[in-house]
């Protein structure tokens, strides 16, 4: 099975994920791992995709066109073998959550911190919420914590950036769940 990543970007409007997972699955792909948001009025997914034959991006011919027709931009990556497996990351798992005023560097102080600490970020999103008059910055992450540090450690260590920032920390544990 041969693995890609594909990433789509553009304006937003209703229909782009039907109109992208419609031309995988005609063209037999699988959708192994996915993502999309709208940042700032511009959708955005990304994709791991497998398919048993493809071999690069001439494997999918004119395929992308429909959505490049639509001002939509379509970057296709193969990916060498091991890289659409999802990794093997040991560790308590826990979500931060940051709210607070709008202000440059929140997203640096707090991934620096936590970088520092050998902290593995799983998944980060940010969203300006509220009133034009009062917006709130949003910051949730997903984030893998290295043997030895506890979620407590993780809210001791936030304090002063709470305090620097003037924002709301909170740091909570996740318990995974086997199906």
């Amino acid at each position: 099975m041969n693995h890609f990543a594909l990433t789509i970007i553009g304006r937003d409007r209703p229909g782009i994920v039907s109109q992208v997972t419609e031309i995988l699955f005609n063209h037999g792909c699988n959708i192994a791992d996915s993502s999309c948001s709208i940042l700032g009025g511009q959708f955005a997914m990304i994709l791991i995709l497998a398919h048993p034959e493809y071999t690069g991006r001439e494997s999918f011919g004119d395929a992308f066109a429909p959505l490049e027709e639509v001002e939509l931009s379509v970057f296709l990556r193969t990916l060498k073998p091991g890289g659409e497996t999802h990794p093997d990351i040991e560790g308590e798992i826990c979500m931060i959550s940051v709210y607070g005023s709008d202000k440059p560097g929140i997203v640096y102080q707090v991934t620096k911190e936590l970088g520092e600490r050998k902290v593995n970020i799983t998944d980060l999103n940010t969203k300006l919420v509220g009133s034009a008059d009062k917006p709130v910055y949003v910051m949730m992450l997903e984030a893998v914590l290295p043997a030895g540090t506890s979620v407590e450690d993780i809210e001791q260590m936030m304090k002063h950036l709470k305090q620097e920032l003037q924002v709301d920390i909170s740091v909570r544990a996740i318990t995974p769940v086997e199906l």
